[in-house]
Protein backbone atom coordinates (compact mmCIF):
# COMPACT_ATOMS: atom_id res chain seq x y z
CA UNK A 1 0.00 0.00 0.00
CA UNK A 2 1.71 2.64 -1.25
CA UNK A 3 1.63 6.30 1.07
CA UNK A 4 -1.31 9.18 0.32
CA UNK A 5 1.71 11.92 0.06
CA UNK A 6 4.53 9.72 -1.50
CA UNK A 7 5.56 11.12 -4.72
CA UNK A 8 4.65 9.87 -7.93
CA UNK A 9 7.32 7.90 -10.69
CA UNK A 10 8.05 10.34 -13.14
CA UNK A 11 6.51 9.71 -16.60
CA UNK A 12 8.09 9.88 -19.77
CA UNK A 13 7.40 13.15 -21.05
CA UNK A 14 8.81 14.37 -17.87
CA UNK A 15 12.54 13.26 -17.46
CA UNK A 16 15.25 14.63 -19.03
CA UNK A 17 15.00 11.91 -21.91
CA UNK A 18 11.48 12.70 -22.09
CA UNK A 19 12.31 16.05 -22.72
CA UNK A 20 15.09 15.41 -24.86
CA UNK A 21 13.09 13.47 -26.95
CA UNK A 22 9.78 15.44 -27.46
CA UNK A 23 12.35 18.62 -28.71
CA UNK A 24 13.54 16.28 -31.13
CA UNK A 25 10.17 15.50 -32.27
CA UNK A 26 9.26 19.20 -32.20
CA UNK A 27 12.61 19.75 -34.33
CA UNK A 28 11.76 17.34 -36.71
CA UNK A 29 7.97 18.86 -37.39
CA UNK A 30 9.76 22.04 -37.89
CA UNK A 31 12.35 20.96 -40.55
CA UNK A 32 9.78 18.37 -42.13
CA UNK A 33 7.46 21.63 -42.51
CA UNK A 34 10.23 23.60 -44.11
CA UNK A 35 11.29 20.80 -46.74
CA UNK A 36 7.84 20.32 -47.58
CA UNK A 37 7.48 24.39 -48.24
CA UNK A 38 10.97 24.00 -50.10
CA UNK A 39 9.22 21.69 -52.50
CA UNK A 40 6.18 23.75 -52.99
CA UNK A 41 8.30 26.80 -53.58
CA UNK A 42 10.58 24.61 -56.14
CA UNK A 43 8.15 23.97 -57.98
CA UNK A 44 6.63 27.43 -58.20
CA UNK A 45 9.71 28.90 -59.22
CA UNK A 46 8.63 30.74 -62.26
CA UNK A 47 5.75 32.69 -60.18
CA UNK A 48 7.68 32.64 -56.69
CA UNK A 49 10.53 34.77 -58.03
CA UNK A 50 8.96 37.55 -59.39
CA UNK A 51 6.84 37.62 -56.26
CA UNK A 52 10.10 38.06 -54.48
CA UNK A 53 11.59 41.04 -56.73
CA UNK A 54 8.12 42.72 -56.77
CA UNK A 55 8.35 42.47 -53.24
CA UNK A 56 12.25 43.85 -52.79
CA UNK A 57 11.32 46.52 -55.29
CA UNK A 58 8.22 47.59 -53.51
CA UNK A 59 10.10 48.04 -50.43
CA UNK A 60 12.31 50.05 -52.15
CA UNK A 61 9.61 52.73 -53.30
CA UNK A 62 6.54 52.20 -50.73
CA UNK A 63 8.59 55.12 -48.68
CA UNK A 64 8.11 57.26 -51.36
CA UNK A 65 4.63 56.62 -51.86
CA UNK A 66 3.80 57.26 -48.33
CA UNK A 67 5.70 60.48 -48.21
CA UNK A 68 3.86 61.84 -50.78
CA UNK A 69 0.59 60.80 -49.56
CA UNK A 70 1.28 62.00 -46.23
CA UNK A 71 1.43 65.83 -47.87
CA UNK A 72 -2.20 65.36 -49.89
CA UNK A 73 -0.55 63.69 -53.13
CA UNK A 74 -3.73 60.98 -53.84
CA UNK A 75 -2.04 57.44 -53.26
CA UNK A 76 -2.81 57.22 -57.69
CA UNK A 77 -0.67 59.60 -58.21
CA UNK A 78 2.17 59.07 -55.66
CA UNK A 79 2.32 55.51 -56.80
CA UNK A 80 2.39 56.97 -60.37
CA UNK A 81 5.34 59.35 -59.60
CA UNK A 82 7.19 56.99 -57.85
CA UNK A 83 6.84 53.81 -59.84
CA UNK A 84 7.59 55.76 -62.80
CA UNK A 85 10.73 58.23 -61.62
CA UNK A 86 11.90 55.31 -59.25
CA UNK A 87 11.80 52.53 -62.37
CA UNK A 88 13.50 54.32 -64.53
CA UNK A 89 16.29 55.97 -62.48
CA UNK A 90 16.88 52.11 -61.16
CA UNK A 91 16.33 50.37 -64.10
CA UNK A 92 19.05 53.42 -66.23
CA UNK A 93 21.38 52.75 -63.02
CA UNK A 94 21.22 48.83 -63.65
CA UNK A 95 21.57 48.82 -67.20
CA UNK A 96 24.39 51.18 -67.00
CA UNK A 97 26.46 49.27 -64.66
CA UNK A 98 25.90 46.08 -66.25
CA UNK A 99 26.39 47.29 -69.93
CA UNK A 100 30.13 48.69 -68.36
CA UNK A 101 30.54 45.19 -66.71
CA UNK A 102 30.11 43.83 -70.33
CA UNK A 103 31.55 45.65 -72.85
CA UNK A 104 34.43 45.60 -70.58
CA UNK A 105 35.04 41.71 -70.09
CA UNK A 106 37.02 41.07 -72.58
CA UNK A 107 39.85 43.43 -71.91
CA UNK A 108 38.86 42.24 -67.82
CA UNK A 109 39.32 38.60 -69.07
CA UNK A 110 42.49 39.32 -70.36
CA UNK A 111 43.89 41.49 -67.63
CA UNK A 112 42.94 38.31 -65.03
CA UNK A 113 44.78 36.07 -67.25
CA UNK A 114 47.91 38.58 -67.00
CA UNK A 115 46.94 38.51 -63.22
CA UNK A 116 47.74 34.65 -62.23
CA UNK A 117 50.71 34.31 -64.72
CA UNK A 118 52.34 37.29 -62.79
CA UNK A 119 51.22 35.93 -58.95
CA UNK A 120 52.31 32.66 -60.30
CA UNK A 121 55.32 33.99 -61.38
CA UNK A 122 55.57 35.77 -57.84
CA UNK A 123 54.79 32.40 -55.74
CA UNK A 124 57.79 30.62 -57.24
CA UNK A 125 59.90 32.78 -55.78
CA UNK A 126 58.86 31.03 -52.54
CA UNK A 127 59.89 27.77 -53.91
CA UNK A 128 56.51 26.19 -55.37
CA UNK A 129 57.64 24.69 -58.92
CA UNK A 130 55.65 25.95 -62.06
CA UNK A 131 54.06 22.40 -62.72
CA UNK A 132 52.75 22.63 -58.71
CA UNK A 133 51.36 25.98 -59.25
CA UNK A 134 50.18 25.59 -62.75
CA UNK A 135 48.97 22.15 -61.38
CA UNK A 136 46.96 24.30 -58.52
CA UNK A 137 45.34 26.63 -61.16
CA UNK A 138 43.97 23.88 -63.47
CA UNK A 139 42.35 22.31 -60.36
CA UNK A 140 40.47 25.97 -59.47
CA UNK A 141 39.48 26.31 -62.85
CA UNK A 142 38.05 22.98 -63.41
CA UNK A 143 35.89 23.47 -60.29
CA UNK A 144 34.93 26.86 -61.46
CA UNK A 145 33.68 25.17 -64.26
CA UNK A 146 32.07 22.39 -62.96
CA UNK A 147 30.21 24.39 -60.59
CA UNK A 148 29.19 27.32 -62.29
CA UNK A 149 26.61 25.26 -64.40
CA UNK A 150 25.42 24.60 -60.81
CA UNK A 151 25.23 28.13 -60.18
CA UNK A 152 23.90 28.99 -62.94
CA UNK A 153 21.23 26.68 -62.65
CA UNK A 154 18.82 25.69 -60.21
CA UNK A 155 15.97 28.86 -60.15
CA UNK A 156 17.91 30.91 -62.22
CA UNK A 157 17.52 27.79 -64.74
CA UNK A 158 13.63 28.51 -64.81
CA UNK A 159 14.25 31.81 -66.52
CA UNK A 160 16.80 31.08 -68.87
CA UNK A 161 15.17 31.34 -72.22
CA UNK A 162 14.57 34.94 -73.35
CA UNK A 163 10.86 35.09 -73.05
CA UNK A 164 10.50 33.38 -69.73
CA UNK A 165 12.39 36.34 -68.73
CA UNK A 166 10.64 38.69 -70.08
CA UNK A 167 7.63 37.59 -68.63
CA UNK A 168 8.68 37.31 -65.42
CA UNK A 169 10.18 40.76 -65.39
CA UNK A 170 6.16 41.65 -66.47
CA UNK A 171 5.05 39.86 -63.77
CA UNK A 172 6.89 41.56 -61.46
CA UNK A 173 6.40 44.76 -62.67
CA UNK A 174 2.95 44.22 -62.35
CA UNK A 175 2.61 42.67 -58.89
CA UNK A 176 4.86 45.58 -57.87
CA UNK A 177 2.42 47.80 -58.95
CA UNK A 178 -0.53 46.63 -57.07
CA UNK A 179 2.33 45.41 -53.63
CA UNK A 180 3.45 49.66 -53.63
CA UNK A 181 -0.17 51.01 -53.95
CA UNK A 182 -2.41 48.21 -51.73
CA UNK A 183 -0.23 46.26 -50.23
CA UNK A 184 -1.56 46.70 -47.04
CA UNK A 185 -4.79 45.49 -47.82
CA UNK A 186 -3.56 42.67 -49.52
CA UNK A 187 -1.84 41.42 -46.54
CA UNK A 188 -4.75 42.18 -44.31
CA UNK A 189 -7.23 40.07 -47.08
CA UNK A 190 -4.59 37.43 -47.04
CA UNK A 191 -5.13 36.90 -43.28
CA UNK A 192 -8.66 37.34 -42.86
CA UNK A 193 -9.71 33.07 -42.73
CA UNK A 194 -6.99 33.32 -39.80
CA UNK A 195 -9.17 33.46 -35.89
CA UNK A 196 -9.11 37.03 -34.86
CA UNK A 197 -7.47 36.15 -31.91
CA UNK A 198 -3.95 35.97 -33.98
CA UNK A 199 -4.82 37.65 -36.91
CA UNK A 200 -3.33 41.14 -35.29
CA UNK A 201 -0.03 39.65 -34.47
CA UNK A 202 0.34 38.02 -37.94
CA UNK A 203 -0.55 41.51 -39.44
CA UNK A 204 1.29 43.54 -37.09
CA UNK A 205 4.43 40.74 -37.63
CA UNK A 206 4.12 41.27 -41.59
CA UNK A 207 3.95 44.97 -41.39
CA UNK A 208 7.34 44.65 -39.03
CA UNK A 209 8.97 42.59 -41.37
CA UNK A 210 8.23 44.75 -44.29
CA UNK A 211 9.77 47.70 -42.63
CA UNK A 212 12.91 45.97 -41.99
CA UNK A 213 12.79 44.66 -45.55
CA UNK A 214 12.65 48.34 -46.88
CA UNK A 215 15.22 49.26 -44.46
CA UNK A 216 17.57 46.06 -45.73
CA UNK A 217 16.94 47.02 -49.27
CA UNK A 218 17.14 50.96 -48.59
CA UNK A 219 21.06 49.78 -46.96
CA UNK A 220 22.44 47.45 -49.69
CA UNK A 221 21.79 50.15 -52.83
CA UNK A 222 23.44 52.87 -51.23
CA UNK A 223 25.74 50.79 -49.98
CA UNK A 224 26.43 49.07 -53.44
CA UNK A 225 26.48 52.68 -54.89
CA UNK A 226 29.05 54.02 -51.89
CA UNK A 227 31.32 50.52 -52.61
CA UNK A 228 31.24 51.43 -56.64
CA UNK A 229 32.33 54.95 -56.62
CA UNK A 230 34.21 54.92 -53.57
CA UNK A 231 36.61 51.88 -55.12
CA UNK A 232 36.17 53.26 -58.81
CA UNK A 233 37.61 56.77 -57.13
CA UNK A 234 40.47 55.07 -55.86
CA UNK A 235 41.15 52.56 -59.29
CA UNK A 236 40.93 56.36 -60.74
CA UNK A 237 43.45 58.05 -58.66
CA UNK A 238 45.88 55.09 -59.16
CA UNK A 239 45.90 55.48 -62.76
CA UNK A 240 44.23 51.69 -62.77
CA UNK A 241 42.47 50.85 -66.00
CA UNK A 242 38.93 49.48 -66.64
CA UNK A 243 37.73 51.86 -64.35
CA UNK A 244 33.88 51.66 -65.05
CA UNK A 245 33.60 47.66 -65.58
CA UNK A 246 35.25 47.29 -62.47
CA UNK A 247 33.17 49.66 -60.30
CA UNK A 248 30.47 47.96 -62.28
CA UNK A 249 31.07 44.80 -60.96
CA UNK A 250 31.50 46.27 -57.32
CA UNK A 251 28.38 47.43 -57.25
CA UNK A 252 26.53 44.25 -58.77
CA UNK A 253 29.08 42.04 -56.39
CA UNK A 254 27.26 44.01 -53.08
CA UNK A 255 24.15 42.60 -53.48
CA UNK A 256 25.86 39.55 -52.31
CA UNK A 257 26.38 41.03 -48.71
CA UNK A 258 30.23 40.10 -47.56
CA UNK A 259 30.91 37.39 -50.27
CA UNK A 260 30.34 39.53 -53.17
CA UNK A 261 32.59 42.62 -51.98
CA UNK A 262 35.30 40.98 -51.13
CA UNK A 263 35.31 38.73 -54.49
CA UNK A 264 35.22 41.64 -56.53
CA UNK A 265 37.71 43.64 -54.16
CA UNK A 266 40.28 40.53 -55.38
CA UNK A 267 39.21 41.21 -58.87
CA UNK A 268 40.28 45.07 -58.91
CA UNK A 269 43.57 44.05 -56.30
CA UNK A 270 44.75 41.66 -59.39
CA UNK A 271 44.60 44.07 -62.44
CA UNK A 272 45.72 47.17 -60.47
CA UNK A 273 49.10 43.88 -59.49
CA UNK A 274 48.98 43.32 -63.38
CA UNK A 275 48.86 46.64 -64.66
CA UNK A 276 50.38 49.21 -61.93
CA UNK A 277 52.71 46.93 -59.94
CA UNK A 278 52.68 45.55 -56.51
CA UNK A 279 52.53 48.93 -55.04
CA UNK A 280 49.44 49.97 -56.49
CA UNK A 281 47.93 47.13 -56.25
CA UNK A 282 48.29 47.18 -52.33
CA UNK A 283 46.92 50.99 -52.36
CA UNK A 284 44.17 49.33 -53.76
CA UNK A 285 43.71 46.59 -51.50
CA UNK A 286 43.87 49.67 -48.97
CA UNK A 287 41.37 51.43 -50.64
CA UNK A 288 38.79 48.15 -50.79
CA UNK A 289 39.44 47.81 -47.30
CA UNK A 290 38.76 50.86 -46.04
CA UNK A 291 35.59 51.26 -48.43
CA UNK A 292 33.99 47.79 -46.58
CA UNK A 293 34.99 48.99 -43.15
CA UNK A 294 33.44 52.37 -43.56
CA UNK A 295 30.25 50.03 -45.19
CA UNK A 296 30.42 47.47 -42.28
CA UNK A 297 31.09 49.72 -39.11
CA UNK A 298 29.32 53.27 -40.30
CA UNK A 299 26.87 53.01 -43.06
CA UNK A 300 24.62 49.73 -41.76
CA UNK A 301 24.79 50.84 -38.22
CA UNK A 302 23.33 54.45 -39.21
CA UNK A 303 21.38 53.42 -41.85
CA UNK A 304 19.82 49.66 -40.96
CA UNK A 305 18.00 48.94 -37.70
CA UNK A 306 19.27 46.36 -35.37
CA UNK A 307 16.63 43.88 -36.23
CA UNK A 308 17.77 43.38 -39.48
CA UNK A 309 21.60 43.68 -39.02
CA UNK A 310 22.83 39.48 -39.51
CA UNK A 311 25.83 38.11 -38.13
CA UNK A 312 28.72 37.79 -40.49
CA UNK A 313 28.44 33.98 -40.08
CA UNK A 314 24.76 33.73 -40.45
CA UNK A 315 24.99 36.01 -43.59
CA UNK A 316 27.71 33.72 -45.14
CA UNK A 317 25.97 30.36 -44.15
CA UNK A 318 22.60 31.95 -45.69
CA UNK A 319 24.53 33.03 -49.46
CA UNK A 320 25.93 29.60 -49.37
CA UNK A 321 22.47 27.84 -48.52
CA UNK A 322 20.87 29.67 -50.90
CA UNK A 323 23.27 29.55 -53.69
CA UNK A 324 23.51 25.77 -52.93
CA UNK A 325 19.25 25.41 -53.48
CA UNK A 326 18.73 27.85 -55.82
CA UNK A 327 21.87 28.87 -57.75
CA UNK A 328 22.33 32.92 -58.32
CA UNK A 329 18.92 34.03 -57.34
CA UNK A 330 18.97 31.75 -54.50
CA UNK A 331 22.43 33.91 -53.02
CA UNK A 332 20.71 37.14 -54.08
CA UNK A 333 17.56 36.35 -52.33
CA UNK A 334 19.13 34.85 -49.23
CA UNK A 335 19.57 37.37 -46.75
CA UNK A 336 16.53 39.27 -47.71
CA UNK A 337 14.65 35.99 -46.90
CA UNK A 338 16.40 35.43 -43.49
CA UNK A 339 15.90 39.33 -42.54
CA UNK A 340 11.94 39.04 -43.29
CA UNK A 341 11.94 35.89 -41.33
CA UNK A 342 13.60 36.59 -38.31
CA UNK A 343 12.27 40.05 -38.00
CA UNK A 344 8.51 38.60 -38.29
CA UNK A 345 8.91 35.96 -35.62
CA UNK A 346 11.47 37.69 -33.22
CA UNK A 347 8.60 38.92 -30.80
CA UNK A 348 7.32 35.43 -30.77
CA UNK A 349 10.82 34.13 -29.25
CA UNK A 350 11.49 36.90 -27.25
CA UNK A 351 10.37 36.88 -23.58
CA UNK A 352 8.97 40.15 -23.08
CA UNK A 353 8.88 41.28 -19.00
CA UNK A 354 6.88 43.89 -17.54
CA UNK A 355 9.56 46.54 -16.52
CA UNK A 356 8.80 47.96 -12.72
CA UNK A 357 8.56 51.51 -12.83
CA UNK A 358 8.29 52.11 -9.17
CA UNK A 359 10.66 54.23 -7.56
CA UNK A 360 13.41 52.42 -5.86
CA UNK A 361 12.99 51.24 -2.62
CA UNK A 362 15.89 52.50 -0.14
CA UNK A 363 15.99 50.62 3.36
CA UNK A 364 15.31 52.70 6.42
Amino acid sequence: MTEPNAPSAPSWRTGRVGRIAVRCLQFLLIALTVWVVGQVLSRLAFVMVPVAVAILLAALFVPGVAFLAARGVPRWLATTVVLLGGVGALGALVLFMVTSVVDGLPDLGKQLNESLRELRDWLTTFGLSPEQLDNMISQAKDWLSTNRSGLVSGVFGVLSTAGTLLVGLLLALFLMIFFVHDGARLWRGLLRPLPESSRGRMIEAGERAFRDLTSYVRTTLLVALIDAIGIGLGLWITGVPLVLPLAGLVFLGAFVPVIGAFVTGIVAVLVALVTQGPVVALIVAAVVVAVQQLEGNVLEPLLMSRAVKLHPVAVILGVAIGAELAGVVGALLAVPVMTTVRSATRPFFEDSPTEDTSPPHHPA
